[in-house]
């Protein structure tokens, strides 16, 4: 199935077509929303692996004397705190302490950074740091220059060192080597928005083809397949990733989003952080939460949430979960009614459908 021609193709978009993807427009993009079927594919990542295409993400180069510097007053992470080789999870911050976008940092070198940003909001990321660089900073977007597999699963490990010398168990969790795979040099991260172990590999686009071909290939007797957009939602789902435009957008805080551990105060001054301090001092207002539901019916996006008969909140992502084999979602709702065991309801069309607060992440995948 073909879309939008308007939209970009990624490096592996004939790939999908092979592959039997059912290819949709995501973010201006072309991108599979799944192949055997979302079921299958969230159970190949639970169990053993998935192979995804986010070759349409952003790229952004920082490098030079204040790269680091320039990095601490745009993020509310501590930059200083990443050697070469490690990664941070982070954001782009408004002088409102409300997102820009989420983002990984990565440090390359002691004055070279990659930044990682959501496809939607590569544009508007590009331009809000560009309007805040200083003459000792080089700012490139070099989003052409990769194409970028992720695979995702507790045999991922296994499977890529078919393709590469390097001892992959001694990259730990958010650390990065660069390395060669299948002969391409790629920067090989061990992140990814699944919930489960898995790398993100980060190669030339000419390259990317012949890396996915070789991956499936080597990983098919240890049950690898290729997944879509329809898995990676309900996988980052389960395990309380937070999606900009979903639980994080330029009306939430890092501290809303329970998100408070990227927050690192004690560093100094950084875009939004007086609004942070004084949102922690006073308390706050709404919370993410996650509910499962009691009565029949899915909460998904934008689904008002009730208490005792009232709109209290909204739905943020929901949808039936392959792992719990429930319906789950996220949702803010006010810091008062965020306990766990708190009874609401989500309005599912035109009915009041009975649910209940849980702990957040819903899957956690055993270390």
């Amino acid at each position: 199935m073909k879309s939008d021609s308007n939209s970009r193709r990624t490096p592996l978009y004939e790939c999908h077509l092979r592959a039997g993807g059912k290819v949709v427009d995501f973010a201006g993009w072309q991108l599979p929303v799944q192949y055997s079927g979302l079921m299958d594919e969230h159970r190949a990542v639970r169990t053993a692996a998935g192979l995804f295409d986010v070759s349409h993400m952003g790229e952004f180069k920082v490098s030079g004397p204040g790269a680091e510097s320039l990095l601490q007053q745009l993020t509310p992470n501590d930059v200083s705190k990443l050697t070469p080789g490690r990664i941070q999870y982070s954001g782009l911050l408004t002088e409102s302490g409300t997102y820009v976008d989420d983002l990984l940092v990565y440090r390359l070198g002691e004055e070279e950074f990659l930044l990682v940003v959501n496809a939607a909001n590569a544009d508007k990321d590009f331009a809000w740091i560009e309007g805040r660089v200083s003459a000792d900073v080089n700012l490139e977007n070099v989003s052409a220059d990769y194409g970028l597999l992720a695979l995702q699963g507790p045999r991922a490990e296994e499977i890529l060192s078919a393709l590469t010398p390097i001892d992959l168990s001694q990259i730990r969790y958010y650390r990065f080597e660069i390395a060669e795979i299948d002969g391409a040099r790629t920067i090989v991260s061990r992140t990814g928005y699944t919930g489960e172990d898995g790398f993100e590999l980060y190669l030339p686009p000419d390259s990317a083809p012949a890396v996915w071909d070789r991956l499936l290939e080597a990983g098919e007797p240890h049950g690898l397949i290729p997944a879509g957009l329809g898995a990676r939602d309900t996988l980052r789902l389960e395990a309380a990733m937070a999606l900009y435009g979903h639980e994080i957008d330029d009306t939430t805080t890092p501290l809303d989003a329970g998100l408070s551990w990227v927050v690192k105060l004690a560093k100094g001054d950084f875009l939004g952080r007086d609004v942070l301090v004084a949102q922690k001092e006073t308390g706050l207002e709404k919370k993410l939460v996650g509910f499962e539901m009691v009565g029949r019916g899915i909460g998904r996006q934008g689904y008002e949430v009730l208490a005792d008969g009232e709109v209290v909140g909204r739905v943020t992502s929901g949808s039936f979960s392959p792992t719990l084999e429930k319906a789950i979602g996220l949702a803010y709702v006010p810091a008062g009614l965020a306990e766990e065991g708190t009874e609401i309801a989500i309005q599912v069309r035109k009915n009041a459908v009975p649910a209940v607060i849980v702990p957040i992440p819903f899957y956690k995948r055993d270390q």
